[in-house]
């Protein structure tokens, strides 16, 4: 009966005639996994302000229909109540949407920022790899180059 052939000392000998340097790809997935590290604290960051926030206001608010829910003596002092904690209200709601505002703003500007120096230091990566290649490239033709010149040389020779 026929025996099938094992290829994995073939493959073994393949794959080892080109060697790959994985140091790149080891560079690449700390350079992503410290970004994605400082844009979750970014992210994180500004949900707790935005919690604190919502919290704060809310408090606020809940404050404000306690002090409505109180017995009055006269009816309009329920009008005057209600008034003053839609006035209150509106105020409130303008300085939390501010405040809203200015933590996306933050977020934006943080974000913008940590993109902008992955860019950078990929670039600079990118090009330090360039460099590398070629100058190994230019490394190995000149050493082609030399053999192949003895070779010649040595040939004519005889």
């Amino acid at each position: 009966m026929a025996k099938t052939q094992d290829f994995s000392a073939i493959m073994k000998d393949m794959m080892g005639a080109f060697p790959v340097d994985t140091t790149a790809m080891d560079n690449a997935f700390k350079t992503t996994a410290t970004l994605n590290e400082k844009l979750a604290a970014v992210s994180v960051t500004a949900a707790e302000k935005s919690a604190e926030l919502s919290a704060a206001w809310t408090k606020d608010v809940l404050a404000k229909f306690a002090d409505f829910a109180k017995a009055k003596a006269e009816p309009a002092d329920y009008a005057k109540a209600l008034s003053d904690i839609a006035t209150a209200s509106a105020e409130a709601a303008s300085e939390n949407v501010a405040s809203f505002a200015e933590i996306a703003k933050k977020v934006q500007m943080d974000t913008a920022e940590l993109l902008m120096a992955a860019g950078k230091d990929a670039s600079e990566e990118a090009q330090a790899a360039v460099q590398k290649a070629t100058s190994e490239a230019t490394a190995a033709v000149q050493k082609a180059t030399s053999e192949a010149t003895a070779s010649v040389k040595k040939a004519a020779a005889k």
